[in-house]
């Protein structure tokens, strides 16, 4: 590639179908740039498939892909498997002669060929993410968050031409966020992010969004693209209202055509009855009829079809673009209830190492505080702890309210049941009806009821523990939530937040996005590693 011309792809009626042939997305057309560009999408669209595709790790069904300039690819787990920080850079052989020639033992064939750069480049390449580590620690000794920053790292020091990001933002605490914020903020090469975080999407240049309706691009940033789909989804209800109007219409007239035509047969057949015209013209005069009868009736039938197809078609674009919505029941919390008591507990997995330490905390009505602090503070294991799923060291927890705990594996939902198993299993003394209406209101309905809950997405699990929780007869009047936007679609995560502001119950969460918090009104927060 000449050096004047900068990095691009290019996609050419691109279609993929998973390995049972169903059809994820079809002829996409689209053009990327040297310039930021944000995939967004409910789950299940593709974002992830279309950067493995423009990656080369998959081929598409029919289509191509022209890329210019080198690709380098951050996968959402692509890191797990790797043991340390210099296996994660491929540089675990090159640091081991460094470490051989410092000690004396190096070969002159090693020597000649050592890179004495290394460890500088890395270095650098992770303070660009806001790391400083030995090459020699193990990824397993990292919190989920650092693994993400140093695989960002790992990425930045191969220097690719285009960046393709799977949420790279996902299970980091507000430094790591910011971290790449900046770094992508002051990236000025081309980059592609799949990304549900909306203060990283602020940061783009262009969103395209991924539907069962194909791709679009929208200029600018997530802002911008939420007030254009807010106008599109005006616009589009408009249209369905017309063709709901049209297709009333249109079967009136062809209501009546066919009264008109019955009654002008029952008259034919009485004049026939009675004789008193020449049977020639008679039969000349039916068979007019009849032939101008035809040609009318498929008329008839085309207009009705194309009534049809035009309500179809806005029907569809509708689903597409109409928020989803989540319902959420009255749990009648009074403000002077105390909902829950901790006092001086200290515990954690490690009894050696207890993460909470003489930890007090009261939460009173409906009442909303945020669990918040960086990674490997102890926020999920002070939410276990007060849910009861592992025992305090010492102190005392007083849960004085019925309460409801999702983690951030929903490992309440048997991934094996179906979505009305699951609800029947946590909540045995209730019936077939409750049940449905209660998946109904979560927008689990009909024969969404009997999909397995292991085959549903991270989003879609969610929304069946929120109605495997908040369905039972009396909702708890406690909720308690780890996490719950890391695997959300913008749609969910929008959906969730509408919910809970509706919620009148006590709400405890722990939650790093920001944004997120704020939308719920959280009235106070407990600083973990800050106490």
């Amino acid at each position: 590639m000449p050096a004047s011309l900068p990095p691009s792809i290019t996609l050419f009626d691109l279609s993929w179908h998973t390995p049972e042939g169903t059809p994820l997305f079809s002829d996409l057309n689209l053009s990327f740039g040297p310039e930021r560009t944000g995939i967004v999408g409910r789950n299940g669209t593709g974002k992830t498939t279309l950067l493995r595709l423009i990656a080369g790790e998959l081929r598409p069904t029919s289509g191509s892909i022209q890329a210019s300039g080198a690709l380098g690819i951050m996968r959402q787990d692509g890191h797990a498997n790797a043991g340390t920080l210099a296996d994660l850079f491929d540089a675990g052989s090159a640091l081991a002669v460094l470490d051989r020639a410092e000690r004396g033992l190096a070969e002159p064939d090693e020597l000649a060929g050592a890179d004495w750069t290394l460890p500088a480049r890395i270095d650098a390449a992770l303070a660009r993410c806001g790391l400083s580590l030995e090459p020699d620690v193990p990824l397993a000794a990292l919190s989920g968050g650092q693994r993400s920053r140093a695989a960002l790292a790992a990425l930045i020091f191969a220097e690719p031409d285009v960046l393709l990001l799977d949420e790279p933002t996902n299970n980091m605490d507000r430094e790591g966020r910011r971290a790449v914020l900046d770094f992508i903020g002051g990236w000025r090469g081309s980059s592609i992010i799949v990304s549900h975080d909306r203060e990283l999407l602020d940061t783009m240049d262009a969103i395209v969004e991924l539907t069962a309706l194909g791709a679009t691009r929208y200029g600018g940033s997530y802002g911008a693209f939420r007030a254009r789909k807010s106008t599109e989804l005006e616009a589009a209800r408009h249209d369905l209202a017309t063709a709901e109007r049209n297709r009333a219409e249109t079967r009136r007239r062809a209501q009546q055509a066919l009264e008109r035509k019955a009654r002008s047969d029952s008259n034919g057949r009485k004049r026939r009855a009675k004789g008193d015209q020449p049977k020639i013209l008679m039969d000349a005069a039916r068979g007019r009829a009849e032939t101008s009868g035809g040609a009318n009736a498929r008329l008839r039938d085309a207009r009705i079809e194309m009534a049809e197809d035009a309500l179809s078609s806005a029907r569809e674009r509708i689903e597409v673009l109409q928020p989803l919505r989540m319902e959420m029941l009255t749990t009648d919390m009074p403000p002077g209830k105390t909902a829950l008591r901790l006092t001086d507990v200290t515990g954690g997995y490690a009894s050696e190492r207890p993460v909470i330490r003489d930890l007090s905390l009261t939460l009173t009505g409906p009442e909303r505080v945020a669990i918040t602090g960086p990674n490997g503070s102890g926020k999920s294991t002070l939410l276990a702890l007060i849910a009861g799923k592992l025992e305090p060291q010492s102190g005392t927890i007083d849960r004085l309210v019925p309460l409801a705990f999702l983690d951030q594996d929903l490992s309440l939902l048997v991934p094996d049941l179906s979505l009305r198993e699951n609800f029947l299993h946590l909540n045995p003394h209730t019936d077939e009806n409750h049940c449905r209406a209660a998946l109904a209101r979560f927008r689990f309905r009909a024969e969404d009821a009997h999909q397995r809950v292991g085959a549903l997405s991270g989003g879609e699990r969610l929304r069946a523990g929120l109605a495997c929780t908040l369905g039972r007869p009396v909702p708890p009047a406690l909720l308690i939530l780890d996490e719950p936007t890391n695997h959300l679609d913008l749609d969910g995560m929008e959906a969730l937040e509408l919910a809970l502001c509706a919620f009148d119950g006590a709400l405890l969460v722990v939650s790093h996005d920001k944004r997120f918090l704020d939308r719920l009104a959280v009235q106070r927060s407990v600083e973990l590693g800050c106490l």
